[in-house]
């Protein structure tokens, strides 16, 4: 292999020989599209933070599902936004049979049975503080009496179809509770993608806005629960400790500041791997599309691709219905 018997070039010349030996491809089969849902009928609201992604009441969700069912895209993940009074401090929303999320699933179903509605198992849109769980008098996130209230959420969206329920708390030995408790109740073929390696990252601050916990949590933060973001094998040891207690299925959260994990959980534990490119990731590239400063569908195309390249069997991101038109185009 030394020049000029090998020349890299050769390949890269023509259009066809980069394309015969290109090693991965980006497709409408990778992405997860994730969506806010809001109560009332025909509302639909801007998020400042995240141009172009909205609020969307569940009459308009069934709008857009259409499109992308059209478009390819497999699956799509719920994140609601709760009234103010139905927040609580200890969440009792989240399990409710006819609370937005159960409703907005059950519709979904009904319209589009074949496409996968994945939904989030968490508490903080439930919360009056913002917490993924229920707190202490000193603030302090209780584990196992929110991992009780976690399966019952998770049980309640199960029962109302959704294909996937996807934990993102990060509290200790919930997927084996929420396993349990799927499989004594008959939902044997829920599958469960769990937020194995979540990190306590300053990256999710348009997600807040957009769910409008950000107000709720103040200047609170959740390092006691989510993985620090200076530590490695940490998060390898949460997404063992997942696989073992049932999950179908792994998430890295941020994905591309954490793209070095996603590559250690394929190559290490050779599970089925997604990554989040999470709401921070999103307005970042957006504010220099706007700008100018970076051409849009080269560098939305670009980013996923490189989730593919670490590992990722899918992405969950807010650029799956341009990308999926631009790969139909």
């Amino acid at each position: 292999m030394t020049f000029p018997y090998t020349r890299m070039r050769r390949m890269r010349k023509n259009d066809f020989s980069r394309r015969l030996m290109r090693e991965h491809r980006l497709t409408a089969d990778d992405l997860i599209y994730p969506m806010f849902i809001i109560e009332g009928q025909n509302v639909r609201e801007a998020i400042p933070s995240m141009p172009n992604i909205e609020r969307l009441s569940i009459d308009l969700l069934l709008l857009e599902a259409k499109e992308l069912v059209e478009l390819g895209i497999p699956t799509i993940a719920l994140f609601p936004v709760i009234e103010s009074d139905k927040k609580s401090l200890l969440a009792e929303e989240a399990y409710n049979p006819n609370g937005l999320v159960q409703r907005a699933v059950r519709a979904l179903k009904a319209d589009f049975p074949e496409l996968g509605v994945l939904t989030d198992v968490a508490l903080d849109p439930y919360t009056t503080h913002g917490q993924d769980g229920i707190i202490d008098d000193s603030g302090y996130v209780l584990n196992d009496i929110t991992v009780d209230t976690l399966v019952k959420q998770a049980l309640s969206h199960a029962q109302a179809g959704a294909d996937v329920v996807a934990p993102s708390d990060m509290m200790d030995g919930r997927i084996g509770e929420i396993r349990d408790e799927l499989e004594a109740e008959g939902f044997i073929n829920t599958l469960i993608m769990a937020y194995a390696a979540k990190y306590a990252s300053a990256y999710y601050g348009p997600f807040r806005d957009a769910i409008g916990s950000s107000g709720n949590l103040g200047k609170g933060n959740k390092f006691t629960y989510q993985i620090d973001p200076a530590n490695s094998n940490e998060a390898i040891r949460e997404v063992m400790l997942d696989i073992e207690e049932g999950a179908d299925m792994v998430m890295v959260k941020p994905g591309m500041p954490y793209i070095d994990i996603v590559r250690r959980v394929k190559t290490e534990l050779e599970v089925p791997t997604f990554a989040y490119q999470v709401s921070g990731e999103y307005a970042m590239h957006m504010a220099a599309f706007q700008n100018g400063w970076l051409d849009k569908n080269t560098v939305m195309m670009e980013s996923l691709l490189a989730f593919k390249r670490a590992g990722a069997d899918g992405i969950l991101t807010y650029f799956a219905k341009d990308a999926a038109r631009l790969l139909k185009s």
